[in-house]
């Protein structure tokens, strides 16, 4: 049904004007000047003109003779529902709402929007905005929005939340910077979201690359999984803001948006296989060199350049960028020394040498591009005396029509090699100025190239004792509680195949000594209460106590403390542990329901190091195997894992396991808010891992899945 907002056969503009500084007015003339009127009807609709820019306009919808495919409402928010209705007795299926005054005007606009969702779902009709700038199609063509004009067609479609944003980058295209397939406001989403363009983009021929601007995703399980599809088959460039606090309240201020943490949504555009960018020159320079170049096939880089410093410079920034530098095949070296001036470099960086003409840089371009050897060409111009700037863009545009590797320039410069640039354009080489951004945009297309070579995802799910958790969970709740830890954690991990200490809960001192000797000492002894969950705060844990008096003192001392410090706290008695022995590594795994994007699983070091050094990772539940075990690969103390000063490398399996597992346990149990066990003491390989300590909260209401 999307394609009535790309490919309408007649669209109706509710709210046309006679008057040149209305937006009614720029409507109707951007589907006339954009070609649209060579392609399908018009309709004005004003109750008083009779033509508006030479076009017959009609009082209503209703009078006008046969269907309509897309009404876009240019109208007071107070008058929009109304028209909507009257669009959906029409049969119009699809409408645009650029007007503003709804979700994002606070509670009563929120009514308003809620409003419209009612009508669409009365009609069955399909609706983007309201409070957007509207869509363009360059191939179709229609401009369906107030923007300042048409842009030049291209391989690039792209999605913005903000209309006001989507303005700056028309303009960009106007200038012939990059050329678009598709242009969408999505405004305050109120029903067409990134999710359907994603799919009514993914099998669109003119569509290359798909750019986002996003505020905030409220169905963030179903984005990725649309996602996922979509870049399996094309790239798909994103850039989310509000991601500092800050940035967080602006969002939720401009568009009415609940920002999800950036953990999370770092954690679903790595999942989705979406190349995430961090600013707007970023989103430009990525989905160009995507966008109109060759994919990668290798992260094997060559350099030609006519100055050493920026050839530095080049090499240094491919490397941060986790590029290769490639090695020439011999041939290729003895051909180039055959060739360029004794003073050259036939070496990777290629340095052709401050007076090279075009003819020089086309012969080191041709013998480097047939070199088996190089995946990729960035090929770097500052003008001096001697360089034919204009001539040497014409030679990389013509290796470039004529190679399957990827070719980037880096004109250093701005008025000088402004002629080439244009050149360059028109050939379709994406130029950069400086080779940082140049080597930024080869590492997305190399991440994309990756993407494309992940293997399909297999979930796994484990036999578990779910009945065994409803019962501990039915338990807390009948006691008014939320909170879960010490023996009832245990009842939890356990019935997931976890490995736990020995430990009961002794109510006793007596009782707590005869518990010890049953484990064996050493014993950790803990205080047992459902209302103290960080436990060393009251000077509730002792560890290494290995004799009857260590116990019953401690146990005396320790609940003591307790009632002392939490005088509310119910208490339980004391939890004594087996003590595990020496040389395990502590880490931690736990989770946190995103509210947009649902479990988000962490993994990183555990015990105090967690909350001083912060080395963790993250993760979407679902997920597989290959994706816990690339959890692992991503902590900064990976070096832990893998044994450092003769210490074994740890049990990473048993890591991944309880990563799983507890992945299982979180989609099975909606109602768990958050957990963490900190820590589970990870062994050599092949001893195991055991968890020693769990938290977990559950949210105030049972959910089902």
């Amino acid at each position: 049904m999307l394609n009535n907002f790309f490919e309408p056969a007649s669209v109706a503009v509710i709210g046309a004007s006679t008057n040149p500084t209305k937006l009614g007015h720029s409507v109707v003339k951007n589907l006339i000047e954009g070609g649209y009127k060579n392609f399908g009807r018009i309709y004005p609709i004003n109750h008083k003109a009779d033509e508006i820019l030479g076009i017959k306009a009609y009082p209503t919808v209703d009078d006008v003779p046969g269907s309509i495919d897309l009404a876009v409402i240019v109208i007071p928010y107070p008058y929009v529902p109304d028209a909507l209705r009257e669009c959906g007795h029409k049969e119009i299926k699809a409408a645009i709402v650029i007007s503003a005054g709804f979700r994002e005007a606070g509670s009563e606009g929120l009514e308003r929007e809620l409003e419209l969702v009612e009508i669409l779902d009365q009609f069955d009709m399909r609706l983007i905005g309201p409070n957007c700038l509207g869509v363009i199609d360059t191939f179709t063509p229609i401009n369906a929005s107030f923007s300042a004009g048409t842009p030049p067609s291209g391989p690039m479609a792209f999605m913005s939340q903000s209309g006001a944003l989507g303005t700056a980058v028309l303009d960009i295209a106007l200038a012939g910077r990059l050329g678009l397939s598709k242009f969408a406001s999505l405004g305050n989403k109120a029903d067409v979201s990134e999710i359907d363009l994603l799919r009514a983009w993914k099998d669109d021929p003119h569509t290359k690359v798909i750019m986002i601007y996003s505020e905030g995703m409220p169905n963030g399980q179903e984005f990725i999984r649309v996602a996922r599809e979509v870049t399996k088959q094309k790239p798909v460039v994103a850039i989310k803001s509000g991601v500092t606090q800050s940035g967080s309240r602006a969002v939720s201020s401009h568009t009415g948006s609940l920002a999800g943490s950036e953990q999370a949504y770092h954690a679903a555009f790595q999942q989705a296989g979406v190349i995430r960018v961090d600013s707007m020159q970023q989103l430009f320079d990525v989905s160009q060199a995507i966008g109109y170049q060759p994919g990668l096939r290798g992260d094997r880089i060559a350099i030609v350049t006519n100055a050493g410093g920026p050839g530095i410079l080049a090499t240094d920034a491919l490397e941060r960028a986790g590029m290769s530098l490639a090695r020439f095949d011999a041939s290729t070296k003895k051909t180039l020394m055959q060739y360029l001036p004794e003073a050259a470099s036939a070496a990777n960086p290629v340095d052709v040498l401050g007076d090279a003409r075009a003819d020089r840089y086309r012969y080191a371009l041709e013998i480097i591009g047939k070199d088996p050897n190089v995946d990729g060409i960035l090929v770097l111009l500052t003008p001096q005396a001697m360089t034919e700037i204009m001539e040497t863009a014409e030679a990389i545009g013509s290796l470039s029509e004529k190679t399957e590797k990827p070719i980037l320039a880096c004109f250093m410069g701005e008025q000088q090699v402004e002629p080439g640039v244009h050149v360059l354009t028109e050939k379709g080489v994406p130029n950069y100025s400086f080779p940082e951004q140049a080597a930024n945009a080869f590492h997305a297309m190399d991440e994309y190239r990756l993407i494309r070579e992940r293997p399909a995802l297999d979930y796994e799910t484990f036999d578990v004792d779910n009945d065994a958790v409803k019962r501990v969970f039915d338990r807390v709740r009948s006691e008014g509680r939320l909170s879960i830890g010490d023996s009832e954690a245990r009842e939890i991990l356990e019935a997931y195949g976890l490995r736990i200490p020995k430990s009961k809960v002794a109510s006793t001192p007596e009782q707590v000594v005869a518990f010890a000797n049953e484990i064996g000492y050493p014993v950790v002894l803990k205080i047992a209460s459902p209302d103290i969950l960080h436990k060393t705060d009251v000077g509730g844990v002792r560890v290494g106590l290995s004799n009857e008096e260590e116990v019953f003192d401690a146990f005396e001392l320790m609940v003591y403390r307790a009632q002392r410090y939490v005088p509310e706290a119910r208490i339980w008695g004391c939890l004594v542990q087996e003590m595990m022995p020496p040389g395990g590594l502590e880490v931690l795994v736990g989770m946190n329901r995103d509210p947009q994007f649902g479990p988000l699983v962490t993994f990183g070091l555990g015990g105090i190091y967690v909350e001083a050094l912060k080395d963790v990772t993250f993760r979407i539940a679902p997920f597989s195997r290959q994706e816990a075990q690339a959890m692992l690969d991503e902590i900064k103390a990976y070096a832990l894992l893998e044994g450092v000063r003769g210490n074994p490398p740890v049990d990473k399996d048993a890591i991944v396991d309880t990563i799983l597992r507890m992945g299982q346990l979180v989609q099975e149990f909606p109602e768990i808010v958050e957990f963490d066990i900190n820590p589970l003491i990870v062994f050599s390989k092949g001893q195991g891992a055991v968890a020693i300590d769990m938290r977990l909260i559950l949210s105030e209401q049972k959910k089902v899945n």
